[in-house]
């Protein structure tokens, strides 16, 4: 056996309700994961660092930032991302809010932003605006001020769309 065989190590995840058992280094990281091997790209890579939430995904009902959780961390757990949100062709509500209400410019921040509020509504229905507020902290966003983004969290609840 090889060094880069040591390196490595199988793991089974569940990824928008798919399982995969894969082969991973031990260093990469979920985000990685997901992009490189699983060619999931609506995760993006901002900062690297788990400062900017550009790479929030939910893991077992919770957002984590995928650049600071190993893949191998990841096995026997479930995932889901922003490409797991859409039904049939059809958006999720809360990204249709998010186009309704602005939420989206430049579009790099909204998958972490919009898994965020996902985890929020999944957990607190009807979250007051501090609670959008605070759960969205992790995620930074230079294009709309996040009010608009607040404001569609805030008609998803109002409206009581669950999916």
């Amino acid at each position: 056996m090889g060094r880069e065989e040591l390196l490595k190590k199988e793991i089974t995840v569940t990824v928008n309700g798919e399982t995969f058992t894969k082969s991973v280094s031990c260093n990469k990281t979920l985000l990685s994961f997901l992009r490189d091997d699983l060619y999931l790209t609506g995760t993006k890579e901002g900062c690297g660092e788990g400062e900017c939430g550009a790479c929030t995904v939910i893991m077992d009902g919770k957002p984590v930032n995928s650049c600071l959780v190993l893949a191998v961390e990841a096995g026997g757990h479930e995932i889901l991302t922003i490409e797991g949100l859409s039904r049939n062709g059809e958006l999720h509500p809360i990204q249709e809010a998010f186009i309704r209400h602005q939420g989206i410019q430049c579009g790099f921040c909204t998958p972490g932003m919009i898994m965020s509020a996902k985890a929020l509504l999944d957990r607190n229905p009807h979250p007051t605006e501090e609670e959008i507020k605070d759960a969205i902290s992790g995620n930074l966003c230079r294009c709309t001020g996040y009010k608009p983004i607040i404001n569609a969290v805030k008609d998803v609840a109002e409206r009581g769309e669950k999916r």
